[in-house]
């Protein structure tokens, strides 16, 4: 197998000649990666340059999440995803609640975190000893770095020490907490680090001939457990029945907290569960221009946090009120990045009426809790698939490459039938032989 070296410095039509001549797609297929360009040439380069070795651009569609009340403001939300039923799932528990008070959030803390990770073979009580002088001139020697963040209300919170010495020989971590205000914060964060981390390698009280600071990695931490938004909807027991008429107000409710409550005790359940709240929460971060990744990592570390993983909902029933809550962890920016290069990002902002880095961290949990509630009434009601193969059956009729009079016998057939690739596959082919 042959290596290929300066791939990033061919032109894009070198780059699809290349893969053309080294994989089984075609000079035609190829042409495909070009449809969708920006039809302006600056907004085109935007992306041509947004990572390395660009052969195109890849469409996701974008959709609407209408009557989203959280306190009291109503918000018309933007979806990013590729999953039919998100967008209508999250609609109609958006439009439900609406009507019975809407979303309500708060933020707990909005801090983040960063650690220089180093080796260091002195005494550990001197360290301890020293570390609040360290700490002055820490802080003094990024005074610059930070100085336009402080001015915002942000910059470096805390720095303290902690001793892993017991689980890896002579490691220590340099633990920092930040406020970021309006950006996410990671690169204002790693510069930080990393001025630290070539601090303590100047430092004479942790240097001689005896100990030497040797370090090993400055980065942020995307385990953000202090950066934390509340999110909860509730109403009269009896108003559940506007959801589903099929079952009674005590049932339904009753139902909802034992599969909450199933999803706090079984893993297998508590992933598909966690993954429903991240349906709303990731289509949101992608329309605003945010590491999803980044936040969907932190939120499975978050559910893991007493050691055992469960659901990140909770549902309580007093007084004859149903309350659903939802405690999540959301490090997120409205600043930095992409959100002013993307021109797409650019307009989900404005959609939103431009959100700080706080009123996005409550849209994204109330879409989340949107998602998640929605699945879940669904799930111990009339179960999910009759739903989700309906928003699925244009992907299949897409699939099939049928024409405008197939569509509309399909839609007419399958209206309140079970919808599966294979039946709709045998109706397509049935109306065909007709022709």
């Amino acid at each position: 197998m042959s290596v290929i070296s300066g791939f990033s410095k061919f032109s894009l039509s070198q780059r699809l000649d290349y893969i053309v001549n080294h994989s089984d797609l075609n000079d035609s297929d190829a042409l495909k990666f070009k449809e969708y360009n920006a039809p302006d040439e600056n907004q085109q380069r935007l992306y041509t340059e947004m990572i390395e070795n660009y052969i195109g651009n890849f469409p996701i569609p974008i959709g609407i999440v209408t009557n989203m009340v959280i306190n009291n403001e109503s918000y018309i939300v933007p979806f990013v995803t590729e999953e039919s039923s998100v967008v209508a799932a999250a609609s109609k528990a958006a439009k439900f609640w609406a009507r019975h008070g809407g979303f309500h959030a708060e933020i707990i803390s909005t801090l983040k975190k960063g650690q220089v990770h180093f080796t260091w073979n002195g005494d550990p009580d001197y360290l301890n000893q020293i570390f609040p002088r360290i700490k002055i001139k820490l802080l003094e020697g990024t005074a610059e770095l930070t100085d336009k963040m402080r001015n915002r209300g942000g910059g470096i919170i805390d720095l303290s020490i902690i001793n892993k010495t017991s689980e890896i020989p002579q490691y220590y971590q340099l633990d920092a907490s930040f406020e970021t205000g309006n950006a996410m914060g990671a690169n204002f964060i790693n510069t930080c680090l990393e001025k630290f981390a070539y601090l303590l390698k100047s430092f004479d009280e942790l240097n001689n001939a005896d100990m030497q600071v040797e370090v090993i990695m400055s980065i942020l931490s995307n385990y953000t457990p202090d950066c934390r938004v509340k999110c909860w909807v509730e109403c009269p027991v009896e108003k559940l029945n506007e959801w589903n008429k099929d079952l009674t107000n005590n049932s339904l409710s009753y139902k909802i907290k034992v599969a909450v409550d199933i999803a706090n005790l079984d893993v297998s359940r508590a992933v598909t569960h966690n993954k429903g709240i991240c349906n709303g929460v990731d289509a949101v971060l992608l329309a605003a221009g945010n590491d999803f990744r980044a936040t969907e990592a932190c939120v499975h570390a978050y559910a893991s946090r007493d050691g055992k993983y469960r659901g990140l909902t909770n549902v309580t029933i007093t007084d004859d009120t149903f309350r659903y809550e939802l405690d999540l962890p959301l490090a997120i920016g409205t600043v930095g990045g992409i959100t002013g290069l993307h021109p797409l990002v650019k307009n989900a902002l404005a959609v939103m009426n431009y959100p700080d880095s706080q009123k996005l961290m409550m849209i994204a949990a109330a879409s989340g809790l949107a998602n998640n509630f929605a699945a879940i009434a669904s799930l111990v009601s009339t179960g999910i698939q009759s739903g989700h193969m309906k928003m699925h059956l244009s992907n299949i009729l897409n699939l099939l490459h049928t024409d405008t009079n197939e569509r509309n016998l399909a839609n007419e057939y399958f209206n309140g039938k079970t919808v599966s690739h294979s039946a709709v596959n045998d109706f397509i082919e049935s109306v065909r032989r007709k022709i």
